[in-house]
């Protein structure tokens, strides 16, 4: 799988040394899950929401990227340099935020995603940092990985940790808990 053409949004990051650790880390994540680029752009983003949910893996991981990136950009704007936001590692930490998916991940006999044992043990927050450190994904953008989910809550945020973790669940919680008035 070509990973630019899973995620063109990673020409956004300037530093070649950065783009290419987080291309590397979507490379290693792919070659150990059983899902293929192709299973992204079709499994439902949230294993939450049920097998009929239209929006994809990669339809909701790409928004979050562009929400982030937009945040990024209008804060970076509008706050006189009081808080600034790296936008390579906010991008870089967006894009990888749910790399570890694909080992939580597995398909059933019906070609459904599912959650498999291994994301039984071990959520994607900690499967992701481990996939990056392992390609030299450096600790700010790890940090990112390791806090965009719940299990961030625990901690303290960076600010791009806070921008990635607010366009997540900004874009998830509406599908979850949002309020029907008919």
């Amino acid at each position: 799988m070509n990973i630019k053409k899973l995620w063109p949004e990673l020409d956004w990051i300037q530093n070649n040394d950065l783009r290419e650790k987080t291309t590397k880390t979507w490379e290693l994540a792919l070659e150990r899950s059983v899902l293929t680029g192709e299973d992204l752009n079709k499994i439902p983003f949230t294993l939450l929401a049920g097998p009929d949910l239209k929006v994809t893996f990669m339809d909701h991981k790409r928004s979050v990227v562009h929400i982030a990136r937009d945040a990024g950009n209008k804060m970076n704007e509008m706050y006189h340099g009081e808080l600034p936001v790296n936008m390579d590692v906010l991008i870089a930490g967006a894009i990888l935020a749910d790399v570890g998916k694909l080992l939580e991940y597995v398909l059933d006999e019906k070609g459904n995603s599912i959650q498999g044992t291994y994301g039984k043990y071990l959520r994607h927050p900690f499967s992701g940092v481990s996939l990056a450190e392992e390609c030299g994904v450096p600790p700010e953008v790890c940090h990112i990985i390791a806090t965009h989910a719940g299990e961030g809550n625990l901690v303290k945020r960076t600010t791009e940790a806070y921008v990635v973790h607010h366009a997540d669940f900004m874009t998830f919680l509406p599908f979850k808990d949002r309020l029907k008035i008919k």
